[in-house]
């Protein structure tokens, strides 16, 4: 069976990326078809040796296409992800527009594969944020040992984060500081080159920021809603990649060691946790990779059952376009679509 799939916002940073992972993963596409806003038309993307010529989103019709992922932000995703849904195609979507929809399902395929079933109420599945998708590839096998109480989380997050707007300010800025020029503000709060920025998102009444409530929000719908989570959010001179210090109290006593093994052998993780010089992972090294990885794992004596530990993965990839493919394959794994037109 092959499947023909759209690929809503394909000239971003993230649209670019699923195409580059669909066709690595030999996903069975018919046909794949690149669409953007009206200014994007024309503009050329790759999907492995092959230039597709970008079309526009108004003007496409879906009444034969399988799968559209989308990648264009919330106020896109609201307006179009419904009208899609209702073509007989399924949207897979990255916004937040429909995270907290209790008829959408929140699915990342190594947590909560199970809640894909629901997709049928409105044909729409929501991608997690991106700090929350390696958060949770991470907390899953340790919660099924152990039980998790309460989760403290700092979060390192890249420029990339914040799309190609995000990565040139960082690139133009420290240009300009190496060359004395002046440095302009544009995307972000205050100068990224050189410094870090405690403020991802909005700002709610409470104090907290929009991303840090998503990370509450999206764990407690996919993993367990018992579950107490603090966070605070922060933007870092990084190109790509999303680093966490997470802190977490279990119900049950759990070692160190305990949860290196656990996470070897989980799906999605990767354990590079060496107490020497480098023993570690880095954004620089999670770059392009599909693991999330943890290092740094270590028992906390200031709590009962508690555990230290840090967190990285490409957000591009993990955060964002892997796990988009990932659950449209879970979609055929489990015989969930058929193609709407047959092979010849």
């Amino acid at each position: 069976m092959s499947f023909k799939v759209a690929i809503v916002g394909a000239t971003g940073n993230v649209g670019r990326e699923m195409l580059n992972i669909l066709e690595e993963r030999g996903f069975p596409v018919s046909e794949v078809v690149a669409l953007a806003s009206r200014r994007s038309q024309g503009t050329e993307v790759s999907f492995g040796d092959r230039t597709l010529k970008v079309r526009a989103l108004d003007q496409y019709d879906f009444s034969d296409t399988d799968i559209c992922i989308m990648s264009a932000g919330g106020n896109v995703s609201k307006e179009w992800s419904p009208k899609i849904g209702k073509q007989g195609c399924v949207v897979i979507d990255n916004s937040s527009a429909f995270r907290y929809d209790q008829d959408v399902p929140l699915i990342v395929p190594e947590v909560n594969p199970d809640a894909i079933s629901l997709f049928t109420r409105k044909n729409i599945i929501a991608n997690p944020n991106c700090s929350t998708a390696q958060l949770v590839v991470a907390l899953k096998p340790l919660h099924d040992l152990a039980t998790i109480k309460r989760v403290v989380v700092a979060t390192y997050q890249s420029v990339s984060g914040a799309g190609k707007e995000g990565m040139d300010e960082l690139f133009t800025q420290t240009r300009a500081v190496f060359v004395a020029d002046q440095v302009d503000v544009k995307k972000f709060t205050k100068r990224i080159a050189f410094n870090v920025i405690p403020h991802i998102d909005v700002f709610l009444d409470d104090g907290f920021t929009k991303e840090e409530w998503k990370m509450v929000a999206e764990t407690k719908k996919m993993l367990d809603p018992k579950i107490m989570l603090t966070a605070t959010c922060v933007r870092v001179p990084v190109f790509i990649g999303h680093s966490e210090a997470v802190n977490i109290e279990f119900e049950k006593p759990i070692t160190a060691e305990e949860a290196r093994e656990i996470l070897r052998e989980a799906p999605g993780c990767q354990v590079l946790d060496k107490r020497e010089d480098g023993g570690y992972i880095t954004p620089l090294e999670s770059a392009g990779e599909d693991a999330t990885f943890i290092s740094r794992i270590r028992e906390d004596s200031t709590v009962d059952n508690g555990l230290s530990m840090w967190i990285v993965s490409d957000n591009l990839r993990k955060g964002a376009a892997l796990n988009a493919v990932q659950i449209a394959e879970l979609l055929i794994e489990r015989g969930l679509i058929q193609p709407k037109k047959k092979a010849a």
